[in-house]
């Protein structure tokens, strides 16, 4: 028996009718959205990447892979973001967008979350973004103290300035000098780290994309440190060439110790390779954007 032509009109119908229905409830999920968005491919060919909020309610990303859009929005770094297909790491696009409201400013630890809220409701309405949560076994390095006797190397020490005090006082104090470390903030550069009054796990976090793999700190170590790194960047400079105008880079010493050399002679720490049960985000669908 052949089926209906109607009939088959019928189910397109139902199916479209479906998915729209789909898309509406995740969008219902999430209450944070821009008012209005551009997303439009960009074929450039450059390799700079932005993310930067212009105006109070403006929200820009310049020639971004979408995979790095993702990552953004869920605030997770490369290795913890799963799937996708491979078009997502090499087509790049560009955004602008507008809220209704004020969008709050960044701090230390990052973009403010409803922000990262609205980018996903951007990227589940224009690309059909659909994402879930797992656990995962991943390769991570563990910071840990190098030296058997727990002592650090000849510079890392204790601060003994109350950094939270200072900043509810909006008191930064002087300016470091070109190669102090700062009391209290940090000031990096290609080759160089210059942490005062921080927490190991926050040394940790700022390791990881020098290091290209998440770090945890299984140090041990309470309370705030100095800590002044310098080492032989491998490979491309992270960061880039200087700003226009700034002094050139010195060149690249190729016999210079290695980041992880550093860090051992240096702060009296190391990196060890481990796995460790993360928290991942699974791309279970993705679409690319219609055009505006």
């Amino acid at each position: 028996m052949r089926p209906s032509p109607a009939l088959g009109r019928v189910a397109s119908l139902t199916i479209v009718v479906a998915s729209a229905a789909m898309w509406s409830m995740v969008l219902a999920q999430t209450t944070d959205r821009f008012d209005v968005a551009s997303v439009k491919p960009n074929r450039s060919g450059a390799l700079n990447i932005g993310f930067d909020v212009p105006g109070s309610r403006r929200f820009t990303v310049s020639n971004a892979p979408l995979r790095d859009i993702v990552r953004f929005a869920h605030d997770v770094d490369d290795t913890r973001l799963v799937g996708g297909p491979d078009w997502i790491g090499s087509e790049r696009f560009d955004i602008v967008a507008t809220a209704e409201r004020d969008i709050p400013a960044w701090t230390p630890d990052g973009p403010p979350s409803v922000l990262l809220s609205m980018v996903r409701s951007l990227l589940a309405e224009r690309f059909h973004l659909e994402t879930h949560r797992d656990t995962r076994e991943l390769p991570v390095y563990a910071l840990v103290l190098a030296r058997s006797d727990r002592k650090l190397g000849p510079r890392a020490g204790v601060s003994t300035v109350d950094c939270a005090a200072a900043s509810a006082r909006a008191d930064a104090g002087p300016a470091p000098a070109p190669g102090e470390v700062p009391a209290c903030g940090m000031r990096i550069g290609p080759g160089q780290m210059l942490l005062g009054g921080v927490p190991m796990s926050r040394f940790a976090t700022v390791l990881a994309p020098f290091a290209r793999r998440l770090v945890i700190d299984r140090t041990g170590l309470t309370g705030n440190y100095n800590l002044q790194l310098s080492w032989t960047p491998q490979g491309p400079r992270f960061g880039g060439p200087a700003p226009e105008g700034a002094p050139p880079l010195p060149p690249v010493d190729p016999n210079g110790a290695s980041l992880f050399a550093s860090i051992q002679e240096q702060l009296g720490l190391k990196l060890e390779p481990t796995r460790a049960p993360l928290e991942v985000v699974v791309i279970d669908r993705v679409d690319r954007p219609s055009p505006d």
